[in-house]
């Protein structure tokens, strides 16, 4: 396997100077990039073709999102570089490892049956902020055979063909979802040990955390209800009904039942949270790291309630982008 039989796409929105250090990461990796706009107001297009990369500007007849992005990107390397065996995504607010592409393209070399390759993506300013920090552990997955990828990883052209590429209906969670629809063909997803990239999250405010904990919830609504008859993500959603509502439900709703002894059930939270806290510590992160994580990933749940109904009201799934956005 070699870089010449690799392309990348970037996907990106008002990206700024984030853009520039992405493009001249890859730029010595792989044979051709293409960068995808969705809409940026800023000078992201003009730079991407000033550092020769190839551009798709998004119409905007149909919402942005990532989805639509990342199919508009590899369906034009296709066209014009039909040579290309993988496809490289990368979100425009990262960089990608110097030593990336070798390893991954070696991991491919590996097993014919393998459609995606994933490594180690970090947060560059994981201490700036607790909600930079939740980020870069969540990341911080197993190595091994995978379920699933996120935004950043190498993909082997002919599995994308066979599943059409991404779902675009969905405007979170697409990753896992077309992930989950290769594995039912037969295709196997590898996260490796090997550092992949570096993301800016860019989060310093709790309602910046809320809105992507919003669209977490929704992304797992809206898998449950396209996939549920194979139970795909059917565990996820029900546990956050369970956290969120009917504990709570229990509790509030039996006080006058049983004289006040239904806020006991209240307690499950705390049990929860050791729990969360014990696993991060196994994993090895530090005492106070895994205090952040646990006790925000039980609020958490809140808001992805918030996102599960906001889905469930239309069916329907809405870009809800959490550098900007607020959710109420």
């Amino acid at each position: 396997m070699s870089v010449e039989q690799a392309g990348v796409v970037i996907i990106g929105r008002n990206e700024g100077e984030r853009l520039r250090a992405c493009i001249q990461s890859v730029l010595p990796q792989a044979a051709q990039v293409v960068y995808v706009d969705s809409g940026s107001a800023d000078q992201s297009v003009a730079l991407a073709q000033s550092l020769g990369c190839d551009v798709v500007e998004l119409t905007t007849d149909r919402p942005f999102t990532a989805a639509r992005g990342r199919n508009a990107g590899y369906r034009h390397l296709l066209t014009h570089y039909n040579h290309l065996q993988f496809i490289q995504f990368i979100d425009g607010d990262c960089t990608l490892d110097e030593s990336w592409m070798m390893h991954a393209l070696a991991k491919m070399g590996e097993n014919g049956k393998i459609a995606v390759v994933c490594g180690r993506r970090r947060e560059r300013f994981p201490n700036a902020t607790i909600y930079n920090l939740q980020c870069d552990m969540e990341w911080n997955t197993p190595i091994g055979r995978a379920d699933a990828c996120g935004g950043d990883a190498l993909m082997r052209v002919t599995a994308l063909r066979e599943v059409h590429g991404f779902d675009e209906s969905f405007a979170a969670g697409e990753e896992p979802e077309m992930c989950f629809r290769m594995r039912a063909f037969g295709w196997q997803v590898w996260r490796i040990d090997a550092e992949m990239t570096q993301h800016d999250a860019a989060m310093t405010r709790f309602s910046q955390w809320w809105t992507r904990s919003v669209r977490a919830g929704s992304a797992y609504a809206q898998s449950s209800y396209t996939h549920g008859d194979a139970k795909y993500n059917v565990r996820q959603s029900l546990s956050i009904w369970l956290w969120a509502f009917v504990i709570p439900l229990i509790a509030i709703a039996g006080i006058p039942i049983t004289a006040g002894l239904s806020l006991g059930v209240l307690l499950l939270y705390p049990i929860l949270g050791w729990r969360i806290y014990r696993w991060r510590r196994r994993i090895g992160d530090p005492l106070r790291d895994s205090v952040v994580y646990a006790l925000f990933t039980i609020i958490g749940k809140w808001a992805n309630l918030v996102g599960q109904l906001r889905f469930w009201r239309t069916r329907e799934s809405k870009l809800i982008e959490y550098k900007s956005a607020e959710v109420a």
